[in-house]
């Protein structure tokens, strides 16, 4: 009998994207926050992102006015950023990144 592995580690970081649909600023959204993402938090995060089109009822569970919006789950406290995330210093201030080395590329 074969041992199963072990599970993952919990990720440090649990983001949540909220978009609309495919539009541009829904790409860029998603894109910039990838790229950070794998550049700071490489193998420590998870990312779910919501199309409020296709889940409205998760918009208003979360309170979610405005799209673009990312949600920091976790760590505590939860935090909001509203926008396409093209500003990275204010993106990584807001996810309380601006003082973690870089793991990889420059986002």
């Amino acid at each position: 009998m074969v041992a199963a592995p072990p599970p993952p580690p919990p990720a440090d970081y649990t983001l949540r994207l909220y978009v609309t649909g495919t539009t541009t600023r829904s790409a860029k959204a998603i894109a910039n926050l990838r790229r950070l993402c794998e550049a700071r938090l490489a193998g420590r995060y998870e990312l779910e992102v919501v199309d409020i089109y296709q889940e409205p009822g998760a918009a208003a569970d979360h309170q979610i006015l405005a799209a673009p919006t990312l949600v920091r789950l976790t760590p505590l406290p939860v935090r909001r950023i509203i926008g396409d995330l093209s500003d990275h210093g204010r993106l990584l201030a807001g996810l309380g990144l601006d003082a973690l080395p870089e793991t990889g590329d420059d986002c």
